[in-house]
């Protein structure tokens, strides 16, 4: 890890043996002020609030003063709780990045012991200053960022970087906090407190991390597009209305609330949530947990993951890989000798895995122990006395090549064997064994993390799908170079050093060496080019990348910080949770696209079917309160499209408003001509008046959106899938909640049950029709 760049702002610290005083260390926290994180992430719900104002800027807040001005608060009211049940949900989902600093703080160390005034005593970490020293002791957490001048500790980084291996740390290393002592004791300066040291680093960017959703993108241009069109025919309407009408205001206003009611997609975010909740669950049957539903449907997005090598690639353990013997030695004693000087049911995973190959090739002719020496990071070695069968003491050694060999008189055949191995990226380790002043070499054991079984075939699934997989490690470019080859990954590997600022995805499979914060460089590149990015991490250090990334993911040995920044958290070890996630998220990319189809194509239609009924009759076709009740209606129609059965897409999915709108326009102006046709038969034909006519205008307004929503929910023939039964009951609902109301006149003038019946029949009709039209102009507009 690099060391944390430490501020010129503090002056040169004392001499480590013996402290700084009580007056120098109040003086220097003084300065510095306060170090804990700071804490000045905006207000979830107030950002929620604000997020959700922008894509509807003020039609829906002048609609419910309207409806005030008017006295019809019951309708005020629904509209106001569909606005603040939509903010709800924003503020639930802005509460994930205050969960994520809160995991971050509640990592640290509440106390150090820390040598003030030549006196070791414990204060709270908060107090700590630069150039304190401090101690490190078995179980304490590191208080703050440190370099160790006296002893040795062997520090488990796992919760900063995800690593499983914990890190032998002598006079020299730089330690950071967070990490656990796990054993030893050391000495060591204080370099960087609170927000300065590189956790509180991390928790800044993680508070600071944010892309937009390719969804509140859609919501936003959707929206203008609507507001956009429609509103130009309001004031078309008005103007109508007022100019040559002659209309009085007290009819203008409800004529203008109705119009504003039927241009607003009130429904559209709590759709994409409902439609991304339903995938949520789904996905949680398959080991995937979501944590921000927007996760889902950028899952339908993206084309490039970013993916972590240990845990994820491959099994999370070290394992011994190979045993290379030397003359008079066969594996089974190699690996027997090797567990001797092994400690047994201690936390070194070398130890653990040299114990579990020894098991597996167990031998009965060893030599039975009789002392065992720890690894001591000094000698970079462990030791071990034995006994032979027949009485004779037995040495033996297991550390680093160099060591051993040098305590032996090795054969150039081990040197050989030994670079071989290292070349490959495997940890190696020497064991030796004979009497103390006669050690012979043994052999050479070769450790490393294996790749996941299922790893490659899963690597080649997420290419079918258009998804270009990257792995990026901080492990050096012989091991990733390895690994990536054995699970498929073709390509050129990046050389360790800064990310370039205009890097692609295609350029290079393998970013080997990277530096604890070039994740997150790395995943904002990507988005610079273009892409929609998933991050695979389980460390703190890449809660960052997590957050940044379109599709965040912490494997199942991730750190809680981790797991509170990503957007979905994998249950179960490998890569078939993403591919799970991904194929998912297009299911539900396919069920809001025909949401927004289907809303768009509403929109459209009601504005414009009040324009023709105001020319037509010279009166507003519909009241507010008749609108209120298609809404209503409607948008229970048009939440079940959420469940409904698709086929997803077999390449990565993308919005395309302009083309998406288009289509719109089209299915729109289609059920425009039906609904006018119905409108000029009953005034013409029939002879209706003005309040029948409203009725019937109501009634063709609902069953022409029961047909085009059919038409809209499949790109092919209406026939090609079989709708889902929550969308089939919520059209039978919808179908007899209005013809219930029509028939009885409730809130409107009734109609005849035989011209409702006529109307639902000619909608039938119009369906098949417009289904027949439509697949020709959808394939123009590759709409999929």
């Amino acid at each position: 890890m690099a060391s944390s760049p430490i501020t010129g702002k503090t002056p040169v610290p004392k001499s480590a043996s013996t402290g700084l005083t009580t007056e120098e260390a109040r003086s220097r926290l003084l300065k510095s002020g306060p170090n804990a994180m700071p804490d000045t992430a905006l207000h979830p719900f107030r950002r929620a609030l604000t997020q959700f104002w922008t894509p509807v800027p003020w039609m829906l807040e002048a609609a419910i003063v309207l409806e005030v001005v008017l006295g019809k608060y019951f309708e005020a009211g629904i509209i106001a709780g569909l606005l603040m049940f939509n903010a709800g949900l924003g503020f639930f989902q802005e509460g994930r990045a205050q969960a994520t600093l809160a995991a971050l703080k509640a990592r640290l160390a509440l106390n150090a012991a820390v040598k003030r005034d030549s006196t070791w005593k414990t204060i709270p970490a908060t107090e700590l200053v630069v150039g304190d020293v401090v101690k490190l002791s078995l179980g304490a957490v590191v208080a703050a960022d440190v370099h160790v001048t006296d002893g040795s500790v062997l520090l488990d980084q796992s919760m900063l970087t995800g690593e499983s291996v914990p890190i032998e740390a002598g006079a020299g290393f730089d330690a950071y906090a967070g990490a656990l002592v796990r054993r030893g004791e050391a000495v060591a300066e204080v370099k960087a407190t609170g927000a300065s040291t590189k956790f509180g680093r991390t928790a800044e960017l993680v508070r600071t991390a944010r892309v937009v959703s390719s969804q509140q993108k859609a919501v936003l241009h959707v929206v203008r597009n609507l507001a956009l069109f429609n509103g130009c025919i309001v004031i078309l309407l008005v103007g109508y209305a007022h100019a040559l009408l002659k209309m009085p205001v007290t009819e203008i206003i409800p004529l203008v609330l109705t119009a504003i009611l039927a241009s607003i997609p009130v429904a559209l975010p709590a759709t994409f949530t409902l439609a991304s909740a339903i995938g949520a669950k789904a996905l949680a049957k398959l080991n995937v947990l979501p944590t921000r539903l927007s996760a889902v449907d950028e899952a339908a997005s993206i084309d490039v993951l970013c993916v972590d090598k240990t845990g994820t690639l491959t099994r999370n353990e070290l394992t011994v890989t190979a045993v290379h013997t030397m003359s008079g030695f066969d594996e089974g004693h190699v690996l027997g000798l090797a567990a001797l000087a092994s400690s047994d049911g201690g936390q070194d995973p070398v130890d653990a895995a040299i114990r579990t190959a020894t098991a597996e090739k167990a031998v009965s002719d060893l030599p039975k122990l009789i002392k065992f020496v720890p690894f001591d990071p000094g000698t970079k070695m462990s030791e071990a006395t034995a006994s032979e069968h027949s009485g004779a003491a037995v040495h033996v050694v297991k550390g680093a090549f160099a060591v051993v060999s040098g305590l032996t008189h090795s054969a150039p055949e081990a040197t050989q064997a030994a670079n071989e191995l290292e070349a490959k990226g495997f940890r190696v380790l020497a064991v030796a064994a004979g009497p103390f002043a006669a050690l012979k070499m043994a052999g050479i054991i070769a450790l490393s993390y294996p790749p996941r079984s299922d790893s490659a075939a899963l690597i080649t699934e997420l290419h079918t799908l258009g998804v270009r997989a990257i792995m990026v490690t901080g492990d050096a470019p012989a091991t990733a170079e390895i690994v990536a080859h054995a699970v498929g990954l073709r390509g050129k590997i990046c050389p360790p050093g800064p990310i370039p600022a205009n890097v692609r995805p295609e350029e290079f499979a393998v970013f080997a060496g990277i530096l604890p914060d070039g994740k997150y460089n790395l995943v904002k590149a990507f988005q610079k080019t273009g892409h929609t990015v998933g991050m695979c991490g389980d460390g703190a250090n890449d809660g960052p990348a997590l957050r940044q990334a379109q599709m965040g993911i912490a494997v199942s040995t991730a750190t809680d910080v981790a797991k509170s920044a990503a957007g979905i958290v994998l249950t179960k070890p490998g890569l078939g949770g993403i591919v799970a996630s991904v194929k998912e998220g297009r299911i539900t990319f396919q069920r809001v696209l025909t949401y927004t189809l289907n809303s768009v194509t509403k929109k459209i239609v009601q504005v414009l079917f009040l324009a023709a009924g105001l020319l037509m009759t010279g009166h507003a076709i519909l009241t507010p309160m008749l609108m209120v009740i298609i809404m209503l209606t409607g948008d229970l129609l048009g939440m079940s499209l959420t469940t409904d059965n698709v086929q997803p897409s077999p390449l990565p999915n993308r919005w395309q408003i302009g083309k998406l709108t288009i289509a719109g326009v089209f299915m729109g102006v289609s059920e425009l001509v039906f609904c006018v046709a119905v409108l000029a038969f009953a005034k013409f034909r029939l002879g209706l008046g003005i309040e029948t006519l409203r009725t019937l205008a109501f009634v063709a307004i609902v069953f022409g959106n029961q047909a085009t929503t059919y038409t809209n929910r499949a790109r092919q023939r209406i026939w090609a899938s079989r709708p889902s039964g929550w969308l089939m009951g919520s059209s039978l609902l919808d179908l007899l909640i209005a013809s219930t109301l029509a028939t009885c006149g409730i809130a409107m003038a009734p109609l005849s049950i035989a011209i409702v019946t006529e109307t639902l029949a000619a909608a039938t009709v119009f369906a098949f029709i417009v289904d027949f039209v439509k697949v020709p102009v959808y394939h123009r507009l590759n709409i999929s």
